[in-house]
């Protein structure tokens, strides 16, 4: 599997770098995420705005990395169950012609993700910013979800742990 690819998101040239296992300074971090895993399907959620992906978000303060993926997950998926770190994205604007220093997001970021093997999946209430919740296998993930490039380099990592 490759470790590394170029995206273009909203006219930015990124390079996302898989890092296994790597842990990661909190203070880098600019978002959590994660594979939710349901009798073998994964979940994806539909949030306005964002179309489907997995669950996922920012740290609030004094938040953990793992509480926001919990609270994400049932925030936008309403579900909840055992956890497992696998790793992290580097979003690197090295090669970006259009990043703003000191702007919204650092010259090179982290994001972070878990899996998730689902014990409790509570009735969805669209009670967040969360319009629909879907069930999809995970060799088709890539073709539903938004950022299909994160799903590629990180899907292959997250079916291997169990």
């Amino acid at each position: 599997m490759t470790n590394q690819t170029h995206v273009n998101w909203g006219g930015h040239r990124i390079k996302l770098t898989w890092l296994p296992n790597e842990i990661i300074d909190i203070k880098k971090v600019t978002s959590v995420h994660g594979y939710c895993f349901y009798k073998g399907n994964v979940l994806l959620v539909n949030v306005e705005g964002r179309e489907f992906n997995i669950p996922g978000g920012h740290i609030e303060t004094e938040e953990r990395p793992e509480e926001t993926f919990r609270r994400e997950a049932y925030e936008e998926g309403y579900v909840e169950g055992n956890i497992q770190y696998l790793g992290a994205i580097e979003t690197s604007h090295e090669d970006n012609p259009l990043f703003v220093e000191g702007g919204k997001y650092p010259l090179v970021g982290y994001q972070l993700f878990y899996r998730m093997d689902i014990e409790k999946c509570h009735p969805f209430l669209r009670e967040n910013e969360t319009i629909t919740r879907i069930w999809v296998e995970p060799e088709e993930v890539q073709h539903v979800m938004n950022d299909h490039e994160l799903s590629l380099l990180v899907l292959e990592e997250v079916m291997s742990v169990k």
